[in-house]
């Protein structure tokens, strides 16, 4: 069995509220202004209460739509002949998605509207914030790239161990929606702790790869823009105050880039684009877009109230069981199916989360920029 780590990032209707007065533009601050100060006087209700369930909760969600999303994008990938091409096509497929229901529905239209204005000199905004569609597309590059060489048990081991770290650096300088969150010894447990769970879920397949120093380093540095991607999205989320534009600047920009280097490796193979077969003909292949789509909204949903490191961690969590529950419904041909190595696995990814979530109570205070 094999798992994919995707990406994914945040809420939106107001910063945290440590500070029940501060509004959304008073608290996006451009790099220039000076990090404001950190009280600890108070911690959010939500850190351990009912929003943090339920931020939970979809964070497991975007866990098992990668596992499903992976999938058929995988089958669209054998399907076209081209990785670069099926992920360019899931990314399409997408953004036509998401672009019809920012149309349709005038919350988000109004959403986008905030977004615009947010950036117009002066801006309340930093222009960063809008790049996190980037590290979507660097994973799958780096899947593209690394996955032959390496095969898919280093490669998910390099992502997790940087997704992991880096979700550590992205709370504690507070790049995400949800402020600062101290780097505790517990945390850094626990995300050591979820490496672990991971590579015991791909023991089995340990031998079956190369180590490429190189590669795998490529491989860690798209875990760690993932966790930048969830951190980021959110921001813009809680600028739109909903996840809709959010979503809709993460499908343009990581489009844009897939699009550019498929058509880059189109012109050095000297080959052409290969459509997917017919909606009617192959309806599921046409879904990897649509579901990424969901899981894009529902992680700029959840990750403000949960942090990057904990939401990251969750949605292993939902990886490790969604591979579970993939295997068992429509297991791969040739594969043993599902081991004790899973199992002990989605329990030190269980483990991991628990133990970074009880031992990461936030201190109260606005987002440094």
């Amino acid at each position: 069995m094999t798992y994919v780590v995707d990406c994914a990032g945040a809420r939106g209707d107001s910063v945290g509220r440590s500070d029940s007065a501060t509004s959304v533009p008073d608290t996006m601050r451009g790099m220039s202004e000076a990090p404001q100060p950190v009280v600890a006087s108070r911690d959010e209700p939500h850190d351990h209460g009912t929003r943090a369930v339920i931020d939970g909760a979809f964070a497991v969600l975007v866990g098992l739509l990668a596992v499903v999303q992976a999938r058929i994008n995988g089958e669209l990938a054998l399907a076209i002949g081209s990785g670069f091409e099926a992920a360019a096509w899931s990314f399409a497929t997408g953004l036509v998605v998401i672009a019809v229901i920012v149309s349709a529905l005038p919350s988000a239209r109004a959403g986008v509207r905030r977004l615009r204005a947010a950036f117009r000199p002066p801006a309340s905004a930093p222009w960063w914030i809008l790049l996190g569609g980037l590290g979507g597309a660097t994973f799958v590059a780096a899947q593209g790239l690394v996955v032959p060489v390496t095969g898919v048990a280093l490669f998910t081991i390099a992502v997790v161990a940087g997704q992991s770290a880096n979700s550590l650096v992205v709370d504690k300088f507070g790049i995400g929606p949800g402020g600062r969150r101290p780097v505790t010894v517990p945390r850094v447990v626990a995300a050591g702790l979820a490496v672990t769970g991971v590579v015991v879920a791909v023991s089995g397949e340990l031998d079956s790869g190369v180590v490429a120093a190189g590669l795998l380093a490529f491989a860690l540095i798209a875990g760690g823009a993932i966790a930048l991607q969830q951190g980021v999205n959110g921001r813009v989320a809680v600028v739109a105050r909903t996840p809709l534009p959010a979503t809709l600047v993460n499908f343009s920009l990581g489009f844009a880039a897939l699009f550019v280097v498929a058509s880059v490796l189109e012109v050095v193979d000297g080959t052409a684009f290969t459509a997917p077969p017919a909606p009617w003909h192959e309806p599921v292949l046409w879904l990897g877009g649509p579901i990424g789509v969901a899981f894009v909204m529902v992680a700029a949903f959840a990750v403000r109230g949960l942090g990057v490191l904990v939401f990251s961690l969750l949605t292993i969590v939902g990886q490790l069981v969604g591979g579970v529950v993939v295997d068992l419904i429509a297991p791969v041909p040739g594969e043993a199916g599902v081991g004790g190595h899973t199992v002990a696995a989605v329990i030190l990814s269980i483990a991991a989360t628990v133990l970074a979530f009880l031992g990461g109570r936030r201190a109260a205070g606005r987002m440094p920029v």
